[in-house]
């Protein structure tokens, strides 16, 4: 009988009953009003005279209009910059004692982004509020007993001067609480193991060790992962190692399209759980069945703005323009994708992170992730986005009964003159590019007027190369950037995917 799993069943359960239900818009006001008081001291909010803001009539307004849009290079170059000589109370107060490497889809170089204590508690404080809406999910008491994997970067974090930097995944992984210890998987020591298929083919050889109940990480790893522990045991699914294996978080991507994938290599049906957890702090998870969306949390250390994801506020490399409008939650709409922009307790200011969300329900606050705005497509003007891209190739799954997980896409010029897209698709069977192509065109012309626009004007057509899924993941680990919070490129600019196309020539 599990009663400890009982114990802490329970415990969700009744924390679940008696916590009350927020007012989103209320609580986003508290948080922008704390945010700035506890900043006001700081240069940044001196700067941008945080005291006089938060003596206005409306706080939300005059705070947008006073401060500008900062995406990473901004807010570096004017401000972050100067934690190098560790300068206290730059854009929050104290000096933080962690920096986060991006090692995202973008960028030669890796962002550096401050994680302050503050920053800590607030993903503690999330991770808690995502155990307690276990208790919506009407799990059984023996999942609370099993291990669970948590798969992301190295914990084994460097030092620089007086900070310690790694990816987000193992900063917080690094700062688990003391009582989770027990239950964490793979561990600590192999958890430190930087080369990333040294570190799964560690997990393979000790999976048999551990009794798996949940796992969480970015699903391209996952499925590497577990493919890993399949091929080393010689089974045919992964609940022939790990038969109570229930629960799967997911998080950094959409879902939706690994799904089909990823049921391949189950036993039987599983609850999969998506969570938003960047490396700019823990934003959204989903708290209900009903549903995959995402709430939102507002009152956890982040203030949310958004702004219209249209064509005229984006600029070609995925910023926004200066005038760009933004507005809060109280004015947000359906049917309608945002780019997101948030402040934090770790001194990111009207910060853009790069994703675009849509709203499923205003009341809650639930979004789903749609896509990333240097991933927006659209030279010639056919506006395409990540979710339309994304829609496609579900819909090549669909019609040509493949799996598809891994693509990437470029808007150039030919040797004709004129502009195509080239798409590279990884799939693993033998598939007619031409039809591909075609499909592609067709359902990309019925779900986006402006791509058919484009079609009959300045856009020439389409050409597809078919090549194996594993060319991606051999991509990402010759750029040093494989496992852990690495999202693939599913968009690149011309320079970038020249490359890319020399290194599919070379496999």
């Amino acid at each position: 009988m599990p009663v400890f799993g009982n114990i802490i069943k329970g415990l969700i359960d009744f924390k679940g009953f008696i916590s009350s239900e927020v007012n989103p818009v209320e609580a986003q006001e508290e948080v922008l009003k704390s945010l700035l008081n506890q900043a006001k001291d700081t240069a940044f909010g001196k700067h941008y005279k945080f005291e006089e803001i938060l003596k206005s009539e409306n706080i939300e307004k005059t705070f947008s209009g006073s401060i500008p849009y900062f995406d990473y290079n901004k807010i570096n170059d004017e401000w972050w910059h100067r934690y190098d000589s560790e300068e206290e109370n730059v854009t929050w107060p104290g000096l933080p004692k962690f920096f986060a490497l991006s090692s995202g889809t973008t960028g030669k170089k890796s962002k550096r982004i401050p994680i302050t204590d503050d920053m800590l508690d607030a993903i503690k404080q999330a991770g808690i509020r995502q155990v307690t809406a276990l208790s919506n999910f009407d799990f059984e008491a023996d999942l609370f007993e099993k291990d669970i994997m948590m798969l992301g970067s190295s914990t084994n974090l460097k030092e620089n001067q007086n900070y310690l930097e790694g990816e987000i995944s193992g900063i917080s992984t690094k700062n688990i609480p003391f009582w989770f210890k027990g239950y964490y998987k793979p561990g600590e020591d192999i958890s430190k193991i930087d080369d990333w298929e040294a570190r799964i083919q560690a997990i393979a050889e000790n999976a048999k060790n551990w009794d798996i109940g949940a796992i969480s990480g970015i699903p391209t790893w996952i499925e590497l992962m577990i493919k890993k522990v399949i091929e080393y045991h010689k089974l045919n699914n992964i609940h022939e190692i790990w038969p109570n294996f229930q629960v799967y978080t997911s998080g950094g991507v959409a879902f939706r399209t690994y799904e089909k994938s990823f049921n391949d290599l189950l036993g039987h049906p599983i609850t999969v759980i998506d969570t938003y957890f960047a490396s700019e702090g823990f934003i959204a998870s989903q708290t209900r069945p009903e549903t995959d969306a995402m709430q939102l949390l507002v009152d956890n250390g982040i203030y949310f703005e958004f702004v219209p994801f249209e064509a005229q506020y984006i600029q070609q490399d995925g910023s926004l323009v200066e005038n760009a409008p933004s507005i809060s939650l109280k004015d947000v709409e359906l049917n309608q994708e945002y780019v997101l922009i948030i402040s934090t307790v770790s001194g990111a200011w009207r910060y853009e992170i790069g994703d675009t969300i849509e709203f499923t329900d205003v009341e809650r606050a639930e979004i789903k992730i749609t896509g990333r705005t240097k991933f927006f497509l659209n030279t010639v003007g056919s506006q395409l986005s990540v979710n339309k891209m994304d829609d496609a190739m579900q819909q090549l799954e669909d019609e040509f009964s493949t799996k598809i997980t891994e693509y990437t896409v470029c808007a150039k010029r030919a040797e004709d003159g004129e502009f195509y897209h080239f798409w590279y698709i990884g799939v693993d069977e033998e598939l007619d590019s031409e039809k591909i192509s075609e499909a592609i065109d067709n359902y990309l012309k019925e779900g986006n007027k402006n791509y058919k626009v484009a079609r009959s004007k300045a856009l020439k057509g389409l050409k597809v190369k078919l090549i194996p899924t594993s060319v991606f993941y051999d991509w990402s680990g010759a750029n040093k950037k494989k496992g852990g919070q690495v999202k693939l490129e599913k968009v690149m600019n011309e320079e970038k995917f020249n490359e890319f196309s020399k290194f599919v020539k070379s496999r």
